[in-house]
């Protein structure tokens, strides 16, 4: 759905690396079904085009905690 916002990810490479990245579902649905896989994967986000080497991924974490402003505690 064009719609639906970007979400944030992060990629963790063994290695240690992590990289964050803002992702429309569409991209992120793709991505869950390379991984696993051998060999190139683009990965489309707001900031521009990532090259993914998939047999390098250990794990995306997907950010699904609504940010809030404040100093308030919630209860």
């Amino acid at each position: 759905m064009p719609d639906e916002k970007p979400q944030k990810i992060s990629i963790g490479f063994d290695g240690g690396q992590v990289l964050s990245a803002r992702v429309h579902p569409g991209q992120l649905s793709e991505l869950r079904a390379a991984l696993g896989t051998d060999g190139w994967w683009d990965l489309t986000a707001e900031d521009g085009t990532i090259a993914l080497n998939l047999k390098r991924v250990l794990y995306v974490l997907v950010d699904h905690e609504d940010h809030r402003v404040g100093f308030g505690s919630a209860r």
